[in-house]
């Protein structure tokens, strides 16, 4: 979860695997991450879990703004951005290792249904364990 280079420890940049997100919350297999960094938020590009799903958060807002889906090598295979349009559309689907490689597109029905679970998870759960503790 980090550092663009999860499967080896190490990315070309030199940051270790781990230190370049915050995970804030997790729930199945999902987790909700912060980036550590001030520059411009991106979504991990691999991970070591998997099957795993991974929810950017905004640095402002501290709600989702993108989810991304790993394939079986766990490398990003497409990325749901949720607060800007793209070609018309909001939210959109980016497919592809890298951001944009294979085109975008808007949502299936189950990307729809999987979108409103992972909102559901973050404003009822997590917020309502926040409120409690």
């Amino acid at each position: 979860m980090g550092g663009r280079g999860a499967s080896t420890g190490i990315s070309i940049f030199g940051k270790v695997y781990g230190t370049e997100y915050k995970s804030i919350y997790r729930k199945e297999n999902i987790k909700f991450l912060v980036q550590n960094s001030k520059e411009a938020v991106k979504t991990p590009m691999e991970t070591r879990t998997r099957g795993r799903v991974y929810v950017m958060l905004g640095r402002k807002s501290n709600n989702p703004v993108s989810i991304t889906y790993y394939d079986g090598k766990n490398r990003r295979m497409k990325q749901i951005d949720l607060t800007h349009y793209h070609n018309g559309k909001k939210p959109h689907v980016h497919i592809g290792y890298v951001h944009d490689e294979n085109g975008n597109r808007g949502l299936t029905i189950k990307e729809k249904r999987f979108v409103r679970h992972i909102l559901k998870i973050w404003y009822n759960e997590y917020r309502s364990d926040v409120v409690q503790a």
